[in-house]
């Protein structure tokens, strides 16, 4: 099937009322979540991912792709208004979001960034559906030893690239690693570490993880951390039109954040942020007003949030065409659809083409329903932000428990929850990474299940994960990727020149 038939067909899967309103209804709540500070993502997605259960394998997808980069969008919207980011993608653009709002530019800028992220996402899709049948292509020649590598290989890869020091993101990937042997043992059907509880048979819940270590977590730290509630401005319609200088200078920003954004979300690690702070910086070199980023300058807006819309879209890319999540939003998605049935993968292309094109082609949809909605919609979300925390808090913990007990009406995921939102406050208050614990518990079984099989089929000879070119080649990438910092301090050692670490944590 070419891409135009792909196309074609993706729109007759999306043009059903079922799969609008998935889509809808996706991103306007991943815009909500993104304009809420402590929620993200991540922990919305997850708190949601049990109504997804109830719909087709194509409209629960669409739901939560539409969740993930209605997000992206939401995100900017505190950033800009309270100098607070609604998620981590949207760190970089309170530095110069806050200085034009307190210019009187708030109105303006918020639809600079809508127009960004519509642009950004919409070519990032047009790329995902150009190259990810070439993309399942080659993982069709992919065995075994193959997936082996290159999950095992992107699992360290990951948490090396969430940030932080080493240890930072191995100790989380391997506690999700420990926690994924927990239960019924896929090839023996044997109970592994299951403490006697009947319920832990079937694993540790995906979703009382998530939502323990994103979600009461966050619920923790802001209770710990808050002092006054920021009281967002009043922006008005009229005031949501940018000026003719401001759209000028946004475009070369938008053509950068695409790009950047698109090759991020095609790596392991969190891409929206990366390509957020890559782009941001990119600003900082090449832009001709250079000098005024980070005092309130539109391209310090523009390319960050072009990039991290960019980047959340084309990370479908290697979920669909691979069945590889690169990412803890990805990693939920992924954990859908082994319960639909839908097996991941190269052949998913072949299998479930609705599922495939489906999604893609929903991106279009979804990206032009998120431009419809953000510029009028901004004053209902800032009338979310004006909710006393006294109030919101404790709705956003019955939504937490409510969403972890219904996905098995087990008490046991209610008493994991808990756990685990004390495991990730701890985790986040020494400045660990929580996405490769994330990761780590949903590509575990993956691991394991491609090793044996290797062990199976080449009866036990070991020879078999070094023997294959492109598992060799996969093995390289990442070893060079894991040992950047010694290669640099090396090179720094050997040639007499001084790397140092920007604010931004790049290398100058």
């Amino acid at each position: 099937m070419s891409a135009i038939d792909g196309l074609l067909y993706g729109l007759s899967v999306v043009l059903t009322y079922q799969n609008l309103l998935a889509a809808f209804l996706g991103a306007l709540a991943g815009t909500a979540i993104g304009v809420l500070p402590g929620l993200g993502p991540v922990a919305g997605i997850a708190m949601l991912l049990p109504v997804t259960y109830s719909l087709s394998p194509s409209a629960g997808l669409i739901m939560m792709a539409g969740m993930y980069y209605g997000a992206q969008y939401g995100g900017s919207t505190t950033a800009i208004l309270i100098n607070m980011p609604g998620e981590s993608a949207s760190v970089m653009t309170c530095i110069d979001g806050y200085k034009l709002t307190k210019k009187g530019r708030a109105g303006g800028v918020l639809s600079v960034v809508a127009i960004g992220s519509f642009l950004g996402g919409t070519a990032s899709v047009i790329g995902v559906m150009l190259f990810s049948p070439a993309m399942a292509d080659f993982g069709i020649m992919f065995g075994p030893a193959e997936f082996f590598a290159l999950t095992a290989g992107g699992l360290l890869i990951l948490s090396r690239m969430s940030g932080g020091s080493l240890a930072a993101g191995v100790l989380p990937m391997a506690l999700g690693l420990v926690l994924s042997t927990i239960g019924e043992e896929q090839v023996t059907a044997q109970n592994r570490f299951t403490l006697g509880f009947n319920d832990l048979r079937q694993g540790v819940e995906l979703v009382a993880l998530v939502v323990g270590l994103y979600g009461l977590a966050e619920i923790m730290s802001v209770v710990e951390t808050i002092q006054h509630q920021v009281k967002p401005i009043r922006v008005g319609l009229r005031e949501m039109l940018p000026t003719r200088d401001e759209m000028r200078r946004a475009w070369a920003p938008y053509g950068r954040g695409t790009i950047i954004g698109f090759i991020f979300g095609l790596l392991p690690g969190p891409s929206a942020t990366m390509s957020s702070f890559a782009s941001y910086r990119l600003e900082k070199a090449v832009s001709k007003y250079r000098d005024e980023i980070g005092q309130g300058s539109i391209e310090g807006v523009a390319g960050p949030e072009t990039a991290n819309n960019a980047a959340a879209t084309s990370s479908m890319g290697p979920l669909l065409s691979l069945g590889i999540p690169f990412g803890s939003v990805t990693a939920l998605m992924l954990a859908a659809m082994m319960v639909h049935g839908v097996q991941p993968g190269p052949l998913l292309l072949t299998n479930h083409p609705e599922v495939f094109w489906g999604v893609i082609v929903s991106m279009f949809i979804g990206n032009l329903m998120l431009l419809i909605l953000n510029i009028p919609l901004i004053g209902l979300w800032v009338s979310l932000l004006r909710i006393p925390h006294h109030i919101f808090l404790p709705l956003i913990l019955i939504l937490v428990v409510i969403g972890s007990y219904s996905v098995r009406n087990s008490m046991l995921d209610l008493h994991m929850l808990l756990l685990l939102g004390c495991i990730g406050y701890v985790l986040r208050m020494f400045e660990f990474q929580l996405a490769p614990m994330v990761v780590g518990l949903v590509l575990g079984p993956l691991i394991e299940k491609h090793l044996r099989e290797a062990l199976f089929m080449s009866l036990g000879d070991i020879s078999v994960f070094y023997s294959s070119p492109i598992a060799v080649g996969i093995w390289i990438a990442v070893l060079f990727i894991m040992t950047f910092g010694l290669q640099r301090a090396l090179l720094e050692k050997l040639s007499g020149i001084r790397f140092k670490r920007t604010a931004l944590g790049n290398v100058e």
